[in-house]
């Protein structure tokens, strides 16, 4: 009891840390800057768009990236990556009557000798595609990110105004189905844990991290970093994007959104493990030591305090003679450790529109997430590594 004591003592000091300390990563406040007046002349931007059997998703997403009420040219380029399903077929039908210039590309390997991820090399060809342009930018985006009509003239602004390199923004998430609700702000909150949006967005600092959904980049930028092939390699492009872009001095900016969404559905737990499980180990560098430690981590943070308060409390209604005092401590300790994680957590559940009821339960979200980053482990070293779009590691 005195060593479980001890433990939860520790919880509650590291807590007050991440809450008070720590970027201020649990608080959703980072949002687009709001940018005095707008350009005088505003610069093209090409937007690129990965696909890969996307049939489905580009129907309910293309028309609004077409139809954005952006003042500058505009260009929309679709790389058809070895789809199976008619994916370049119904993006080109889409963009028939839109009036924007648009292309679709149809994905080819890489060249013999070049080690490229499947999504890095299907964006590097859109970039090629979109050709020279130091004075305007290129927006990454995914095919399943539906856009509110304003959002892109909001972006080009924000990055014009504030000097900034990258613009990127979180993709608000779809969390229509039950196990939606349980995993998805967890993510977006793990996420900013590990990279908290308000050192990234420091000029200087080392924290560098980015959003694949939406990544809008100074075009001048990825000439001086020598285009993607920097990442070519990257099965996590978007924090790759932002450590590249930091590395030559460039500006960042990293936030959240409700008018990027993101309409995929993942209807089931079997999917939402997936889309955690393919790049969890890839995260922590296919390192068996981060790995152990990333796990205790989650233990040590999330399950040891209320694992701490039900031992306290327990002891506490038995009664057990001598142990009162300590078993008061532990229950306190683990109380004050879960009630700050809950309160942590509440920001994001705001932003997802979800009860502040929830908030208790994140001891058992980690453990999921736990599970599922051993699971990642385990994937690639049975060579079931991380993929993209059903294509696994590099080609």
């Amino acid at each position: 009891m005195l060593a479980l004591s001890v433990a939860c003592t520790a919880a509650v000091l590291a807590w007050l840390y991440l809450v008070a300390g720590h970027g201020g990563y649990w608080r959703t406040s980072q949002r687009l800057p709001r940018i005095g007046g707008e350009p005088d002349a505003w610069p093209d931007v090409v937007a690129v768009v990965p696909a890969r059997n996307e049939a489905e998703m580009l129907p309910v997403t293309l028309p609004a990236l077409l139809g954005q009420e952006y003042p500058g040219m505009l260009t929309v380029i679709v790389v058809d990556d070895g789809s199976s399903d008619g994916t370049g077929e119904v993006a080109a039908r889409i963009a028939a009557g839109s009036g924007r210039t648009f292309q679709v590309i149809s994905g080819a390997p890489p060249p013999d000798g070049e080690r490229w991820a499947g999504k890095v090399w299907a964006m590097a060809q859109g970039l090629r595609a979109a050709g020279p342009g130091p004075d305007g930018y290129v927006l990454f985006t995914d095919a399943d990110i539906a856009w509110e009509a304003r959002t892109l003239r909001r972006l080009v602004a924000a990055a014009e105004g504030d000097d900034r390199d990258l613009v990127s923004q979180m993709a608000l998430l779809r969390t229509a189905t039950g196990w939606e609700r349980v995993v998805v702000p967890a993510f977006v909150y793990f996420f900013a844990q590990l990279y908290p949006f308000r050192r990234v967005n420091v000029p200087g600092s080392r924290t560098a991290a980015a959003a694949g959904g939406c990544m809008l980049i100074r075009h001048g930028a990825l000439e001086k970093a020598g285009g993607l092939a920097p990442i070519s390699g990257a099965l996590i492009d978007d924090v790759a994007m932002g450590r590249m872009i930091k590395r030559q001095r460039g500006r960042c900016w990293l936030g959240l959104s409700r008018q990027v969404v993101s309409v995929r559905p993942y209807p089931r737990l079997a999917s939402l493990w997936q889309m955690v499980a393919r790049s969890a180990y890839t995260q922590l560098r296919y390192s068996p030591v981060l790995l152990a430690g990333t796990l205790a981590g989650l233990l040590f943070l999330y399950a040891l305090p209320p694992a701490g308060a039900v031992t306290g409390l327990a002891v506490l209604l038995a009664g057990g003679a001598g142990a009162t005092a300590t078993a008061a401590l532990t229950l306190g300790a683990g109380l004050a450790g879960w009630a700050l994680m809950s309160l942590s957590y509440l920001p994001m559940l705001r932003l997802y529109r979800l009860s502040p009821l929830r908030a208790p339960g994140l001891p058992l979200i980690a453990l999921l997430y736990a599970a599922m980053t051993a699971d990642s482990a385990r994937r690639h070293y049975a060579g079931r590594g991380a993929e993209w779009r059903g294509r696994t590691n590099l080609r």
